[in-house]
């Protein structure tokens, strides 16, 4: 069975309450979201910020291609 882009990333970050704790959540969050099969897209940018330091990148798009990532990504670069 492959592995979803939530799970990998708990993977990388140890269990889903150090991923929790690493990205400002409550524990039990990474583990209604593996259930409901969904993050918030407000999360996404923190995990895979979190899990690249990690050496275990998941991406924005692999947890939620259903946000236009990269129109998000062109808008964040031109504000710098």
């Amino acid at each position: 069975m492959a592995s979803t882009a939530l799970e990998r990333a708990i993977t990388v970050c140890g269990g889903s309450t150090a991923l929790a704790s690493a990205i400002g959540v409550a524990p039990s969050l990474p583990s209604m979201w593996k259930l409901r099969r969904k993050v918030p897209a407000e999360h996404c940018p923190a995990i895979e910020q979190l899990t690249r330091t990690k050496g275990g990148a998941v991406l924005c798009e692999e947890l939620r291609p259903d946000v236009p990532w990269s129109v998000l990504r062109r808008h964040g670069q031109s504000s710098e």
